[in-house]
């Protein structure tokens, strides 16, 4: 029998993931799920109890979350993985968090019930995984959904301080303060496989996943097992096209539009030649006044748990 080891963001989702814990004890005990369970305490504290979970020999980790603690999990299986450890477990996610995009990704936005039989079913399949370095994490960072620099960073820097709203109502409000927030984008290079684009970029989204924000759809086609990153990057327009380019991210028709280039490659490095790259990874801040981020995608990387064995 597989042995998980559910990591509970109690903060998450204001509180819902501490309520939720109950429910997902006595779901798991009803389908004959192994697990430890163990609530975080502390910023990166799931990153190290993921990391101690892959080498004390768990079959599986499970984030209890939403996107940054399914990403500090995620960081601490590919830091056990890069210390050498040879079987790696698998990740699981159950959502309880605010936008839940990572979840999304990997076919795990679900109800809690659902979710937890998922883990019981135990079907896996082999995701990507990004990894940024830059900013302010010159040793490196990984991401399973997406890394955004620019208006979609700060969309999310703003939807943290609605202490109102939660869900992607907050990412509609946070959208449209930064409308009048972050509108001089900044001059930068993106260099991808071997071909260079220069322009000033109001966001450049490098995307594993297909959504931002709960329910922005940066890269519509984009697959998280395929080995490709899907690069959305809006060119500087002004206050009001911002407002009509909007519902095209909700629907993911923005390729139609003449500002929007989508793009695919395995590297990516992004300068900013003129201003600066504030920059998230799975909705973490990674970049305030970095001007260079690196990117690589890195192919088949960790199992998920996911229903079916393949991303939804």
């Amino acid at each position: 029998m597989n042995k998980h080891k559910v990591i509970v963001n109690p903060i998450s989702g204001r509180g819902a993931g501490g309520a939720s814990i109950p429910l997902i004890e006595q779901s798991l005990k009803d389908k004959g799920v192994e697990f430890e369970l163990v609530r975080t305490e502390r910023p990166w504290h799931a990153a190290e109890l993921a990391q101690a979970a892959a080498q004390e020999g768990f079959d599986v980790v499970v984030a209890v979350g939403g996107d940054g603690t399914a990403n500090e999990v995620l960081n601490g299986l590919m830091l056990a993985k890069g210390a050498g450890l040879q079987q790696v477990p698998a990740m699981g996610i159950l959502s309880v968090g605010r936008g839940n995009d990572f979840a999304h990704c990997m076919g795990l936005h679900r109800p809690l019930e659902e979710g937890c039989q998922i883990l019981a079913a135990g079907q896996r399949h082999s995701m990507d995984v990004g990894r940024m370095v830059g900013g302010l994490f010159p040793q490196g960072r990984y991401f399973g959904n997406g890394l955004g620099i620019g208006f979609d960073a700060v969309v999310g820097f703003e939807a943290v301080k609605l202490k109102w709203l939660t869900g992607f109502p907050s990412y509609i409000v946070a959208t449209l303060k930064t409308v009048f927030l972050y509108f001089h984008a900044p001059t930068v290079r993106i260099e991808y496989d071997g071909q260079t684009l220069t322009l000033p970029a109001l966001m450049v989204s490098t995307m594993n996943g297909r959504r931002l924000g709960g329910g922005f759809f940066m890269a519509p086609d984009s697959k998280p097992d395929d080995g490709w990153f899907d690069i959305c990057v809006a060119r500087q327009v002004g206050r009001v096209r911002v407002f009509g380019l909007i519902p095209h991210f909700m629907k993911g028709t923005q390729a139609t539009q003449p500002e929007i280039s989508m793009l695919r490659a395995r590297r990516v490095v992004i300068t900013a030649d003129k201003g600066v790259l504030p920059a998230h990874a799975d909705g973490e801040t990674v970049s305030l006044e970095g001007t260079r981020i690196e990117l690589e995608l890195l192919a088949q990387q960790i199992e998920f748990v996911t229903p079916y064995g393949a991303a939804a």
